[in-house]
């Protein structure tokens, strides 16, 4: 897994590409964790690149939301396709996140 990151206005996005596993999800939330103690609470991730992600990925993402929101912050997805949107809606999450088609509708998303 790979993780790169870029701003948009107060926006971080962050693209993640390979697969999301007990083994490298730890640092999805390490990542965003920094965020909050840099001030940042507006995250983007962009899962276009992620051909698998497993429980411990959604776990990772699910603690990120969680410690975003204690900050009035938030998380949103984009770009989830093929088997990564199966786990998803499986696990019946696309409700608890804010899954969004593409980037610019997330990051407006956070202007409101």
């Amino acid at each position: 897994m790979d993780i790169s990151s870029r701003v948009r206005g107060e926006v971080v996005i962050l693209d993640i590409s390979g697969e999301i596993d007990l083994y490298n999800a730890p640092e999805i939330k390490d990542i965003v964790n920094k965020l909050i103690e840099q001030k940042k609470y507006s995250v983007v991730i962009n899962l276009k690149e992620v051909t698998y992600i497993d429980s411990s990925g959604i776990g990772a993402l699910i603690s990120s939301l969680s410690n975003l929101k204690k900050y009035h912050g938030g998380l949103k997805i984009i770009n989830v396709f093929a088997s990564v949107k199966k786990v998803f809606e499986l696990t019946k999450l696309t409700s608890f996140f804010e899954i969004y088609d593409g980037e610019d509708d997330a990051v407006k998303a956070f202007q409101q």
